[in-house]
């Protein structure tokens, strides 16, 4: 991140950052998105739904949600820190650091997204704002990916959750 930083920054630094507020924000670390993630998590406990692991750090970009059996990894993606082409912005101070940072994270995401398909996982992402808005929607979704990701039978039928 810094070195990308360095060759879009004049300077490669943000002249109008104090050390003190550097070193701030350089401490901060995130805690889970426990109100998205969570909500899906509650979710898929109400449904019956099971056979899933919480961030699979074994995989590449730490899905959220994988389904080992079925092979499906879930991505619970914020609309701040993803750039949600519908409600994602770019903060109007540092605005170089932020569209840099929001980009970065897109590019890492997909990067992930083609290794697990690379390797025959499927992959399931959501929105924050489609969570908020419609989880019932997400998680009958989710249900339908689950099935088209099922192996099929010796018959040829497939198996039904």
């Amino acid at each position: 991140m810094e070195r990308l930083l360095r060759l879009e920054l004049r300077g490669g630094r943000f002249g109008n950052v104090t050390p003190e507020r550097s070193r701030i924000m350089s401490s901060v670390r995130g805690k889970r998105n426990k109100t998205t993630e969570g909500s899906l998590r509650m979710a898929l406990v109400r449904a019956g739904l099971k056979g899933w692991k919480l961030h699979a750090v074994d995989l590449p970009g730490k899905p959220d949600f994988y389904f080992p059996t079925k092979r499906v990894a879930v991505f619970v993606d914020g609309c701040f820190w993803h750039g949600c082409p519908r409600c994602g912005h770019v903060p109007k101070t540092n605005t170089s650091f932020w569209r840099l940072k929001i980009k970065r994270n897109q590019e890492r995401d997909a990067r992930a997204r083609r290794y697990l398909r690379s390797i025959g996982i499927q992959v399931v992402r959501f929105w924050e704002h489609e969570l908020r808005n419609g989880l019932p929607f997400c998680v009958e979704d989710l249900f339908k990916q689950l099935r088209l990701a099922m192996p099929t039978s010796s018959s040829g039928a497939r198996n039904i959750l």
